[in-house]
């Protein structure tokens, strides 16, 4: 049976930030998308405990007008860091029309990955304006399955949650005293109306459950997060580059 130790694991995470901080960036901000779900919301939590909130930023970016967006802000005031709020429902729609003026057909698919990709320039620009680092927000249910968009909210400077299940990072929200109705919030990527478990097929408990304890009770939903492990491994390796035959680099 597989046991969590929330408050070891929690005060290892902010050990690993403040240390990831002074190797990486003496001084620096901890810059933070915060959308209103719970791995944003962790995320500056701990960057709060590890830096200090006068070193964390939030970066609110809403696409004209963003539903849960009063959740945003309660994060935020909850924890006390300065924020910013950048509608980027102006770049998103000229990036879509001057592909469309060009006779580019945009599948849907480009349509959904356009915004956070969007969202994650504008967080390098912020975190260029005040000497940050990115925070990358994504847990490992997400990138098991490869649930997450590649430079969007898959990229990052530093990764807190990267090795955390869902039902972890619950855990740690709780410890950390984040508002319950953010912790227990359903799920969604906020662009295509869904929740994460609906676009799935299956509940992060089951996956959490297969991924700590390989156990798994339907087939057919052991086969579909299989397939989704495999086809989205190249999101969580290095940029792969060709070097065969060529001299290697002497310092």
């Amino acid at each position: 049976m597989y046991n969590f130790n929330a408050e070891k694991t929690k005060d290892e995470c902010v050990k690993w930030i403040r240390d990831w901080f002074d190797v990486n960036g003496p001084g620096c901000n901890a810059v933070i998308g915060i959308s209103g779900g719970k791995d944003s919301t962790v995320t500056a939590a701990l960057c709060v405990e590890a830096l200090g909130k006068d070193r964390v930023i939030g970066v609110l970016m809403p696409n004209g007008v963003q539903a849960d967006i009063d959740d945003s802000r309660a994060v935020v005031d909850h924890l006390g860091i300065k924020n910013f709020t950048i509608d980027i429902s102006g770049a998103v729609s000229s990036t879509l029309k001057e592909l469309t003026d060009k006779g580019i057909e945009v599948t849907n698919q480009a349509r959904i990955n356009l915004p956070p990709r969007i969202r994650m320039t504008t967080l390098y620009a912020v975190s260029q304006c005040h000497n940050g680092r990115v925070a990358n927000t994504c847990n490992l249910s997400e990138d098991w399955v490869g649930y997450s968009t590649r430079y969007g909210d898959a990229a990052g400077d530093f990764s807190p949650l990267a090795h955390l299940t869902v039902a972890e990072v619950k855990a740690i929200g709780k410890l950390l005293n984040v508002p319950a109705f953010l912790v227990d919030k359903a799920p969604s990527d906020g662009l295509c109306g869904k929740t994460d478990e609906d676009n799935l097929g299956f509940t992060y408990a089951v996956l959490d459950k297969y991924i700590r304890e390989g156990i798994i009770e339907d087939e057919d939903t052991k086969a579909l997060i299989d397939k989704k492990h495999k086809m989205n491994l190249f999101k969580l390796q290095t940029l792969p580059g060709f070097a065969s035959g060529l001299p290697e680099l002497t310092e």
